[in-house]
């Protein structure tokens, strides 16, 4: 692909850089909404006097529209600079250093995905230490059969008049406790090693199947069609299911995806979508379908589909009546805990005090970096009502990046929120149930 095709794309990032709504660029440059899609989708190519007019619109120089400058670079520098005291004024000329300097631009970008990543490697240790029950106790057993072995040696040690048949009762204690001490640290060495294929794998099932329903794309088109006594031949095999209870969670999900995608086929509900938009309520009543099952088939969309290039792909939280998350679909500037609940915040939780009823939020996520989503949530029963049984209550959350403005008008001011309380910096949010890790507090 050459690069002047790829100039509708560079307009798509710069314009979100500026947080303008795509509607409002072309007004600016006196075209259509629908027209300006098909020029950030690469479909229309851009004439000489309109990409001037759009150049001039988003400040920028027409060569960053056409040439291949890196967008990640801009995007990088800027949030490398947004975790200083950098003046704010002169990020508005971030476009022009990563013009003039790109390899120090490549520099920043490359160093701020670097320290992303590594807090994300802090988060994850600090989450699986706090809740990991299995990595608690085996560390527990380890330091006990340490602190028998050294307590028994400083008796042998001290003691210059022990009887034989208590030397020897100590001398077997040593040798129970350093088998007991080896067990242990061979057990978690099994645990923590990812290579190995048995039922001591790193990863839970519920992460293993996320990781297997991840490497499909969320979608599986054999679905629509197959029958469902094949569903239990799609999981054997698979590299992420290591364990027997991933596969009988990825089973489960199967089937339930399998009934998703059989009450609403891709092409009508595409077509649906693109007639009445990516409207949930409007496609359930449409459809005549349950408001869960359509925020289930929107997010389990095929992302490579030409048809669905003008809308963004979202993300995807369920939890159990408990809060428990029982999957999730990340989106990209949506933090979602591995361990734990997440933000109290986030109307998954709320739509739990109010079954039934579909709440619409637009959330922007903590920090100077803040994305902004709208986020669809809906809590409903599992299963029919009965006498004498416990309602089994499910909320499901469809998180939608927003490319619009992040300053709306009053009275309608984004909830800002966070991955979970470990990981968010808010330090006076009033539903904070423990401290963060990436803060100090007073």
């Amino acid at each position: 692909m050459s690069k002047s095709s790829l100039t509708g794309t560079r307009i798509r990032a710069r314009r979100n850089l500026r947080g303008l709504r795509q509607s409002d660029l072309a007004q600016m440059v006196g075209v259509s909404p629908s027209y300006m899609n098909l020029i950030e989708h690469n479909r229309r190519k851009v004439s000489a006097p309109l990409l001037q007019a759009v150049a001039q619109a988003l400040g920028v120089s027409e060569d960053a529209l056409v040439q291949d400058g890196d967008i990640r670079f801009v995007e990088g520098a800027r949030a490398a600079a947004l975790r200083t005291d950098a003046n704010l004024a002169d990020l508005e000329r971030v476009d022009e250093f990563a013009g003039r300097f790109p390899g120090w631009a490549k520099v920043l970008a490359d160093t701020q995905a670097r320290v992303e990543r590594l807090e994300r490697v802090v988060e994850h240790l600090s989450d699986r230490m706090t809740h990991d029950p299995y990595l608690g106790a085996a560390l527990h057993e380890i330091i006990s059969a340490v602190t028998s072995v050294q307590s028994t040696a400083a008796i042998l040690n001290d003691s210059d008049d022990i009887a034989p048949e208590w030397q020897a009762r100590f001398h077997e204690n040593i040798l129970n406790d350093s088998k007991r001490l080896a067990e242990g640290a061979v057990a978690l060495v099994n645990y923590l090693d990812t290579a190995d294929d048995t039922e001591s794998g790193l990863a839970a099932p519920q992460e293993e199947v996320e990781a297997w329903l991840a490497r499909m794309g969320f979608h599986y088109p054999a679905l629509e069609t197959m029958p469902l006594a094949d569903l239990s031949r799609l999981v054997e095999g698979q590299v992420e299911l290591s364990s027997d209870a991933s596969r009988v969670l990825a089973l489960q999900w199967l089937v339930r995806l399998q009934e998703d995608t059989r009450a609403l086929p891709l092409d009508p509900f595409v077509d649906a979508m693109m007639e009445l938009g990516a409207a949930p309520d409007q496609l359930a009543q449409h459809f005549g379908v349950p408001l869960p099952q359509v925020l289930r088939r929107l997010a389990m969309l095929p992302a490579d589909d030409d048809r669905l290039t003008a809308h963004a792909m979202p993300g995807l939280v369920v939890c159990d009546g408990s809060g428990t998350l029982v999957l999730r679909r990340a989106v990209d500037g949506f933090p979602m805990p591995r361990f734990g609940g997440g933000c109290p915040l986030w109307p998954l939780y709320q739509a739990l005090h109010c079954p039934g009823r579909p709440l619409r939020v637009t959330l922007l996520t903590d920090g100077r970096m803040g994305r902004r989503f709208t986020a669809y949530a809906i809590c409903a029963p599992e299963m029919a009502p009965g006498f004498d049984i416990p309602p089994v209550m499910q909320s499901t959350m469809l998180v939608v990046p927003d490319s619009g403005p992040t300053n709306l008008p009053a009275g309608q001011q984004p909830l800002v929120v966070g991955g979970s309380c470990r990981t968010c910096a808010q330090q006076d949010c009033p539903a904070r149930r423990e401290p963060s890790i990436l803060v100090t507090f007073a």
